[in-house]
């Protein structure tokens, strides 16, 4: 090489790691000043919680997750380009472990600058950058036992009552694969409920494994009752109006659609201008006025075909704060045998920390070991996603705890286009809390009911892979859904770790 061209490369060199240090102290300078206010804020929420948290297993679990809050309050999308730019980490991935992902760009950004590891600042070991990843392993052991060969995600099966009389149905379940089974305290009763569990207990010796029961106590859903329909014409469609009838209504002008509500007291919150939807969200509309005895709602979109207008019904108000007890007296009875019979319990409709504590209570009343019961809890509505903190808090602070994103609810209340969106950021929190996340609602639905998905199910399904459990329905073919679901949990769990793609070699391609 030219002596000349030489120097000039050389020179050329130098003033490219000039630049690419001085972009790399700027850099350094802001993920710094970024670390100081997560830490701070972090550790404030943390010391906040803290007189909350009996179980010292929750302590970084909950430490983790205060800190997380913190970083995503951030809008850190600038600063991941310019991370991107100097082939360092993006910290798209630290939802478990956020100051040791912070403390080691730190350390790497330092020697790019050439410039000296600032004070405070630790080096991460590979077991301390990876902490969370065990911990959240172990309570996930500790909620649905332990992990299957093959895959990590769980699979938690919903029973009908024909596991109540047929015990082969569960023998070929728990043969299948599945890990757990739900029963849903709406349905069936103690007698049905108890052989369903004598099942599922002979399932455990058959295999030899651990299968626990989740019971779901049913709730204060509101439905439809006493409904009323035109003379021959049962279908309400959009543009039709519908009388939410508050005893009874009467005179000119009222729509010939009727129904009650199961929970009268509904009326005293809804007003006009309130959100209804109707039969799951097949119908949707607006509170257009009040009358004497009731509210009208005009339907405004939904099915093309409508819907036909039936008791127990689906009624939702979205954005509405109904001021309703997740524990109906039902609940309270029901409690009684969960306490005694299940290995965890589901709460449909909690919202906030107290509504834990309320559970928390009842459940202390009944057995001196409740902390054993795991507690999942279902996230329905906007005020449980606004809440999923301290519900996080308030829960494994006391007891086991896994988060169920129940998609049927959650996504009436929250609109359907918002459904993909929340039910990522639920994930992100329960992996910062070390929390089990459940993924549920119409996972294969397709195969479980009629004995074929559609292609837009197996991608969920996919998706449902960065969960922790999947939950299908009952149906006359969960068996082969539970086969299906392992097989692709197995292949998922190739490519993907929760938010990680995992890069093992692809042979799908000729040379």
């Amino acid at each position: 090489m030219p002596a000349r061209y030489a120097i000039e490369v050389s020179e050329t060199n130098r003033m490219r790691n000039d630049d690419g240090q001085g972009d790399a102290r700027a850099v350094l300078a802001d993920v710094v000043a970024l670390r100081h206010a997560i830490a701070a804020q972090g550790r404030a929420s943390f010391r906040a919680w803290r007189p909350r948290i009996e179980r010292p297993c929750f302590r970084l679990g909950a430490f983790n997750l205060a800190h997380y809050l913190a970083f995503r309050r951030q809008d850190l999308r600038t600063l991941q380009r310019r991370l991107m730019a100097l082939g360092l980490s993006s910290l798209g991935r630290a939802e478990g472990r956020v100051l040791a992902s912070l403390d080691a760009l730190i350390l790497a950004l330092s020697a790019l600058a050439g410039a000296a590891r600032p004070a405070g600042i630790h080096r991460p070991v590979q077991r301390q950058f990876f902490r969370g990843e065990r911990l959240l392993a172990r309570n996930c052991a500790e909620v649905f036992g332990a992990r299957p060969p093959g895959h990590a995600g769980r699979i938690l099966v919903t029973l009908g009552t024909d596991a109540a009389l047929d015990p082969q149905v569960i023998a070929a379940l728990a043969a299948h694969g599945a890990d757990a089974f739900r029963i849903n305290c709406a349905h069936d009763g103690a007698d049905a409920w108890g052989r369903m569990i004598a099942h599922v207990r002979t399932a455990e010796k058959e295999t030899g494994r651990r299968i626990p029961v989740l019971m779901d106590i049913g709730g204060p859903k509101v439905r439809t009752d006493r409904v009323s329909t035109p003379p021959g014409q049962d279908r309400l469609h959009i543009g039709d109006e519908l009388l939410l009838a508050n005893g009874d209504a009467g005179g000119d002008g009222l729509p010939a659609f009727r129904t009650a509500c199961t929970l009268p007291q509904v009326f005293a919150r809804v007003k006009v201008g309130d959100s209804v939807s109707l039969d799951d969200g097949k119908l949707r509309g607006r509170i257009v006025r009040q009358v004497p005895g009731g509210l009208v709602a005009r339907m405004e979109e939904g099915r093309d075909k409508g819907v036909r207008l039936k008791a127990e019904k689906g009624l939702n108000f979205p954005g509405v704060d109904l001021g309703i007890d997740p524990l109906t007296a039902r609940d309270r009875a029901d409690l009684d045998f969960i306490a005694k019979n299940a290995d965890m319990v589901g709460y449909s409709f909690v919202e906030t920390a107290a509504h834990v504590a309320a559970l928390q209570e009842e459940l202390a009343a009944r057995r001196a070991d409740w902390r054993k019961l795991v507690l999942v809890a279902k996230i329905e509505t906007p005020r449980a996603v606004r809440n999923l903190p301290a519900i996080m808090v308030q829960a494994a602070g006391r007891q086991p705890l896994a988060i169920m994103i129940a998609r049927g609810d959650l996504a009436i209340e929250l609109g359907f286009e918002r459904l993909a969106e929340m039910q990522e950021e639920i994930l992100w929190l329960c992996e910062a809390a070390h929390v089990p996340a459940i993924w549920a609602t119409q996972v294969l639905e397709g195969l479980v009911t009629k004995g074929l998905p559609s292609r837009g199910e197996m991608t969920d399904a996919a998706m449902a892979a960065r969960a922790d459990c999947i939950m299908l329905n009952k149906g006359p073919n969960a068996a082969a859904a539970v086969s299906a679901l392992t097989r692709l949990l197995a292949r998922m769990g190739e490519h993907q770790q929760k938010k990680t793609p995992t890069l093992r070699a692809l042979r799908s391609w000729a040379d």
